[in-house]
């Protein structure tokens, strides 16, 4: 398996365009999968430089409804004729950062008859299932976000039962991609136990102290490999690996193969 970042907040390369998001494309014994699509069409424009053609895409996830992940979904629908996209089933709900900025998806196009509407959790194939997590026990309290959800007039607390995560079984591994953990990398680890982690752990304005040491501590309790990007945020990654031997981090234009 192939995992390559199209689109994320960071690059080692001057012919790589970033933004504040993330996209990677996964090629599997079976298939060719774009997750998450960024906040423009930058993940398309990375992904011809890279020589990597979208339009063979047979399967489209999206993590979350926010726009630094679905953003590009209009330009995804646009090159590729053919791709199922999964999506939550409250993934176009209107959502905000407080109450003032909406950092939700285009709703107009929740309507495309390619969209899929997932729920807690969800089956592919064999080999790719999505699943949510809300109705499972947790070890950790969610994090105070700032992020919210408009219902009605008023705006409560984000929960993110949007949120959805991905996970790959292949030639005897468990692979679970992420877009933010925002229910938790902890608890998201805890829950399933995968032999590899990869995306953003939603840490990028925590202080580098003891709860993200402790944080560190527990995940290298397991017996996982994790890579990491996008809302982890550099300086607490680097932290985080102090305390982490097998953490890495994937910016735009790497490959990692499985």
């Amino acid at each position: 398996m192939k995992i390559t970042s199209l689109l994320e907040n960071t690059t080692e390369r001057e012919d790589i365009k970033v933004e504040h998001g993330l996209s990677l494309y996964i090629e599997t014994n079976s298939h060719k999968i774009l997750f998450d699509m960024g906040q423009t069409d930058y993940f398309y424009e990375n992904a011809r430089t890279l020589g990597i053609d979208l339009a063979n895409v047979d399967i489209a996830i999206l993590s979350h409804g926010h726009y630094d992940h679905g953003g590009g979904l209009g330009k995804f629908l646009e090159i590729n004729d053919h791709a199922p996209i999964y999506i939550n089933k409250d993934a176009f709900l209107p959502h905000y950062n407080g109450e003032d900025k909406y950092i939700g998806l285009d709703t107009s196009l929740a309507i495309n008859s390619r969209i899929i509407f997932t729920y807690d959790e969800y089956s592919i194939n064999a080999s790719l299932s999505l699943f949510s997590c809300n109705d499972r026990k947790r070890k950790h309290k969610m994090l105070e976000s700032g992020l919210t959800e408009k219902v009605g007039d008023s705006f409560v607390p984000d929960d993110f039962r949007h949120e959805q995560y991905l996970l790959i079984k292949e030639n005897g591994k468990s692979i679970l991609i992420s877009g933010c953990s925002h229910k938790g990398i902890l608890d998201i680890t805890h829950w399933v136990c995968p032999d590899v982690i990869i995306g953003g752990f939603h840490y990028s304005k925590l202080a580098l102290d003891s709860y993200l040491e402790n944080a560190a501590k527990e995940l290298a309790s397991y017996k996982t490999e994790f890579y990491t990007c996008h809302c982890t945020g550099c300086e607490q990654f680097e932290f985080m690996r102090r305390y982490l031997p097998s953490l890495h981090y994937l910016s735009c234009g790497q490959s990692i193969t499985i």
